[in-house]
């Protein structure tokens, strides 16, 4: 019996793939078809793909052409499965070629020609166009520009600020520049806020108010009340409204998360972490300089209450202030939990090792600087020899990760919520806090 292997993503399943799909089936007697995983997908820079890997897996099963499905999850599966299945032939389309001649040593490799005019990736631009605004005046808006540019079916049409001469560039050369935001939210289907935390909620609210879509940097909102009324209004409206935290939408992250509440150190007692850095805000071309709490408060407490939840029992907020600037150069909120603490330490005055650790009963996790970027972390116990790391690809500070939620959230009419809605309003409450000097010492 002749054994034949291929792969794919899969992603939106057409005419194109059941054609190469027929043809590997002729080229033997069993045909075996390997579908990706989604965080392989995300390894290789398909980050937009529009289906669960079991909706992949079932279109593949449904076509009646693959006598087997199996799953790819790692560099060099393919190798192993060639090996583990005793194949004769691997094929894979022809826009491939000769980037597997590796395997002529363990089978025959046959390159197919694809079909002409079809591909999944023309399929999601031509099912999504999304024209989205920008909201700001920090540099941070030339990454997403240029992170959007990865995801297929996102167009950055213009930018609203009050201070057009602030503009990089690269913003100058959008399509709409200006200083009325009416004006862009006319030519926009959503808008991506990065204003300063002071500006975020009436500029949320005007954008749902006339229907639009938005994504916002955390903390949505500096009241805890407020930012509920935001996500009242976005669902009364039928707008989606999701946070902005790069850090929640990255691999390595949501794979710590799920491991730590899987009980892989234990049960959880201590959480610490630590985001600082010593950049000016004017230096990133901010009409007012953010605190510290505003700028790194969200990220630092997002493994907080992820893992230990929001009904924490006691805070206290700890503050060293620049009295020239009146903001926080380092904050340092220590909380008590029923049976567990944590710890922040933010600063954009002060510069400290930005690790985050988790302690538990059985071992800890340790996520190295600046672990908010993290694509690597490892898990420790008091036998070195049981340790264990963890790799996972991180493109972009994870950017174009959150934009493909997005634009998901969008085209389903429901957000998958990587940052859960308590997390952002425990958010808010605590910025809240912090501006009412509620369980606050200034050193």
């Amino acid at each position: 019996m002749k054994k034949v292997i291929t792969y794919g993503t899969y992603d939106l399943l057409h005419y194109g793939h059941i054609r190469l799909l027929e043809r590997a089936k002729n080229l033997g007697d069993y045909l075996i078809v390997g579908v990706t995983a989604d965080d392989f997908d995300k390894s290789r820079g398909k980050i937009n793909v529009r289906q669960s890997l079991m909706e992949r897996v079932e279109a593949v099963k449904a076509t009646g052409l693959a006598d087997e499905i199996i799953i790819e999850e790692y560099e060099g599966q393919k190798i192993d499965d060639i090996k583990r299945f005793e194949i004769d032939i691997f094929t894979i389309g022809s826009d491939w070629k000769g980037k597997f001649d590796y395997l002529k040593e363990y089978c025959e490799v046959i390159y197919l020609d694809r079909t002409e005019g079809i591909s999944s990736s023309e399929l999601r631009k031509k099912k999504s166009g999304l024209m989205l605004g920008l909201v700001g005046e920090a540099l941070f808006l030339d990454k997403f520009i240029k992170e959007s540019c990865y995801v297929n079916g996102v167009t950055v049409k213009g930018i609203y600020t009050p201070s057009v001469d602030l503009l990089s560039n690269q913003q100058r050369n959008l399509f709409i520049v200006t200083e009325d935001y009416d004006y862009l939210l006319k030519n926009v289907d959503a808008v991506f806020i990065y204003a300063h935390p002071k500006l975020r909620e009436r500029q949320v609210r005007y954008a749902l108010e006339r229907g639009k879509h938005v994504l916002c940097e955390s903390p949505v909102a500096l009241n805890e009340n407020k930012c509920r009324e935001l996500f009242e209004l976005a669902e009364a409206k039928g707008c989606i409204l999701m946070e902005a935290m790069k850090t929640a939408y990255s691999t390595a992250f949501s794979r710590l998360i799920l491991l730590a509440h899987g009980g892989k150190i234990g049960k959880i007692v201590s959480v610490d972490a630590t985001c600082t850095s010593l950049r000016d805000m004017y230096e990133e071309g901010e009409a007012e300089i953010w605190n510290s709490l505003n700028k790194w408060g969200p990220t630092a407490c997002l493994p907080i209450f992820q893992l230990l939840g929001t009904n924490y029992c006691e805070k206290k907020i700890i503050s060293h202030f620049n009295e020239n600037r009146k903001i926080d150069v380092f904050s340092k909120i220590d909380f008590l939990f029923r049976e567990a603490v944590a710890t922040v330490k933010v600063g954009i005055g002060v510069k400290s090792e930005g690790e985050l650790i988790i302690s538990g009963t059985q071992g800890y996790i340790y996520v190295p600087a600046p672990w908010w970027k993290t694509d690597y972390f490892e898990i420790r116990y008091e036998n070195p020899a049981e340790n264990k790391r963890y790799f996972y690809q991180l493109d972009g500070e994870g950017i174009r990760y959150e934009i493909v939620a997005f634009m998901r959230a969008i085209e389903k009419g429901k957000a998958d919520f990587y940052i859960d809605k308590n997390v952002t309003y425990a958010i808010a409450k605590l910025m809240e806090d912090f501006e009412n000097r509620k369980d606050f010492v200034q050193i």
